[in-house]
């Protein structure tokens, strides 16, 4: 099954909507911080998580950012970052 790194960052204004796309996101990634978290997805998850916080945000006052990153590029981790890693099987849950 093919995977594709994607980073999904949020701004969300209301704090019940906000912890519920924390909650939600936190079902699908292999890391991140705060706001900003690491899904190896497939097309058709992509497609589903897309379609879900599209109906926990609302669109004029939420922003939510989903950047495909390029299967051949690094990412520099400094700190206690480490580099994202598609697993070998995933718990959605």
């Amino acid at each position: 099954m093919n995977r594709t790194l994607y980073l999904i960052a949020y701004d969300i204004t209301d704090s019940r909507r906000l912890n519920n796309v924390r909650y939600f996101l936190k079902g699908y990634s292999t890391g991140g911080q705060k706001s900003v978290y690491e899904c190896f997805l497939t097309d058709g998850e992509l497609r589903y998580v897309v379609r879900k916080i599209e109906g926990i945000i609302r669109r004029e006052e939420d922003r939510v950012h989903v950047f495909t990153m390029e299967g051949r590029s690094r990412t520099h981790a400094l700190g206690i970052a480490v580099q994202p890693r598609d697993p070998a099987y995933f718990y959605i849950g």
